[in-house]
């Protein structure tokens, strides 16, 4: 998940909630507006709408390598 900069500069940044005893409950977006606490820290890290689309289209294009290197992980720890 990516911090996403919409244009009227909110951004949308990922987090997780976990059951006190780690397991996850869900995965949402909290927004932050400038002037927020925590804005300036996440602001470097924000990509815009666009740009998130752009990474998850070259993600999908280009893992092929990192896929079949991890499906033969997977096998591997199967047979083991």
């Amino acid at each position: 998940m990516y911090v996403i900069r919409l244009a009227d500069g909110t951004l949308r940044v990922p987090q997780s909630l976990t059951s006190e005893d780690g397991r996850l409950i869900g995965n949402a977006y909290v927004e932050l507006e400038p002037g927020d606490p925590d804005y300036e820290r996440w602001l470097p890290e924000s990509c815009t709408e666009e740009e998130a689309a752009e990474r998850r289209a070259r993600w999908l294009a280009e893992n092929d390598d990192l896929e079949r290197e991890f499906l033969a992980f997977k096998a591997r720890q199967e047979d083991g």
